[in-house]
C-alpha cells in the first residue's frame, strides 16, 4: 500500500521576499519531514499536471485570470491586504491547480489516497476574486476537472481548515452535485460560514456549516465528525471524497484559537477513511490549505498519512480540555446543525 504525494519544488517560487505567514518555508519544512519520515518507503512522489486556461475557466472568470496574468507580468502586486502576487505567482498558482487535478486523477483512476502539497492555498478564492492568501481555488478546479473529464458525478468536500472556505462555498452554493461540509472557527476570518448558510436554489441543503467557538480541541472535533458527518454522507452518497486539508486549527498555530493535535487530525482521517470504505473503492483526495506553524503542520500531515497507511506512528496529543462554556456551545451547535439538516 502506498500514498501518492503530488509536489513540485516550483511551489516554493511563489514568494514576495517579505515575512508572510504563507511562506515557502512552511512547505519546505513539511517536505523535508516526509522525505525523512519512517513512512518514506510508502510514499510515491508525483509531479503536478500543467493546468491550462481552459482548466482555470471551469471555475474562474476570464477577466480574473487575465488580472492575475497581468499582475504577474508587471512584477506582482496585492489582491487584498493579505494576498500577494509575485512575478512567478500566475504560473505557480496555475501549477497548484494542476497539482489538484493530478491528485484527483490518482484517486479516481488508480484508486489510491492522494495528498497534494500545494502553494498557494485555494479555498478563499471565488470565481472572480482572490483573498486570504489564495489566488485560484484548487479544490474547486479539481472537482470540476473530475466531473467533466473523469466521470465523477457527486463530490463531498470536507473543509477542516481553521478558516471557513468562503470561496469554495460560493462556487458550489447552488450546485446539488457537491456537498460542502466545513468546520471552522467562528467568528473569525473571513466572517462567513454561519449555520444558516445552507445553499441556494437547487443547491439548498448541500452546504453544511459547523461554526465553532475558539477553544475547541480533539474531543470536540472528533465528536462533530462522528455525529454529524456520517449520516450526512450516507444520505448524499458521493462518488468521491475530497478534503481541503488546512492545519491551522493546530494548537501551536499563530493564526487561530483552536487546539487540534496530530492525534486529532489522524482521528478525523480515520472517520473519513471508514466512510470512504463504505461508499466506494476510490481514494480520498487531500489538498493542502492553511497551517502556519511549520512543525505543527508537518507533524499533522505525517499523522494523516500515517493513518491512511495504518502505520503505528507515535503521535502527539494535546493536553487541552475545552472549557465548560465551549463544551455547552458545541452541544448546542451540533443540535442546531442536526435539526436544520434533518439528521
Amino acid at each position: 500500500m502506498a500514498i501518492s504525494l503530488v509536489y513540485s519544488p516550483r511551489y516554493l517560487l511563489h514568494n514576495r521576499g517579505i515575512e508572510h505567514p504563507e511562506s515557502p518555508q512552511r512547505l519546505a519544512v513539511l517536505v523535508r519531514r516526509l522525505q525523512n519520515s519512517p513512512l518514506k518507503e510508502h510514499l510515491e512522489w508525483e509531479d503536478p499536471l500543467e493546468a491550462s486556461d481552459e482548466d482555470l475557466l471551469r471555475v474562474h472568470t476570464k477577466a480574473y485570470i487575465n488580472l492575475i496574468k497581468t499582475l504577474s507580468f508587471m512584477g506582482g502586486g496585492w489582491l487584498d491586504n493579505d494576498t500577494f502576487v509575485s512575478s512567478a505567482s500566475f504560473n505557480i498558482a496555475t501549477l497548484a491547480v494542476g497539482g489538484a487535478m493530478r491528485a484527483f486523477e490518482l484517486a479516481i483512476r488508480d484508486g489510491v489516497h492522494s495528498f497534494a502539497l500545494l502553494r498557494p492555498p485555494g479555498h478563499h478564492a471565488s470565481r472572480d476574486k482572490g483573498a486570504g492568501f489564495c489566488i485560484f481555488n484548487n479544490i474547486a478546479c479539481g472537482v470540476r476537472y473530475a466531473q467533466e473529464k473523469l466521470g465523477i458525478k457527486k463530490v463531498l468536500i470536507v473543509d477542516w481548515d481553521l478558516h471557513h472556505g468562503n470561496g469554495t462555498q460560493d462556487i458550489f452554493y447552488e450546485d446539488p452535485s457537491v456537498l460542502y461540509f466545513s468546520t471552522h472557527q467562528y467568528p473569525w476570518y473571513p466572517g462567513t460560514g454561519k449555520i444558516e448558510e445552507t445553499g441556494k436554489g437547487e443547491g439548498k441543503g448541500f452546504t453544511v456549516n459547523v461554526p465553532l467557538p475558539a477553544g475547541c480541541g480533539d474531543d470536540e472535533y472528533i465528536r462533530i465528525y462522528e455525529e454529524i458527518l456520517p449520516p450526512l454522507v450516507r444520505r448524499f452518497s458521493p462518488d468521491l471524497i475530497a478534503v481541503s486539508a488546512g492545519f491551522d486549527a493546530h494548537f501551536a498555530d499563530p493564526l487561530g484559537g483552536m487546539f487540534l493535535s496530530p492525534f486529532g487530525y489522524a482521528s478525523l482521517t480515520r472517520i473519513l477513511k471508514q466512510l470512504n470504505y463504505e461508499l466506494n473503492k476510490r481514494g480520498i483526495v487531500f489538498l493542502l490549505e492553511g497551517g502556519y506553524n511549520a512543525d505543527g503542520l508537518s507533524a499533522s500531515v505525517e499523522a494523516v498519512i500515517g493513518e491512511l497507511l495504518e502505520a503505528k506512528l507515535p503521535i502527539s496529543r494535546s493536553e487541552h480540555k475545552a472549557s465548560e462554556d465551549v463544551r455547552l456551545r458545541v452541544n448546542q451547535i451540533i443540535s442546531e446543525v442536526k435539526t436544520l439538516h434533518s439528521l
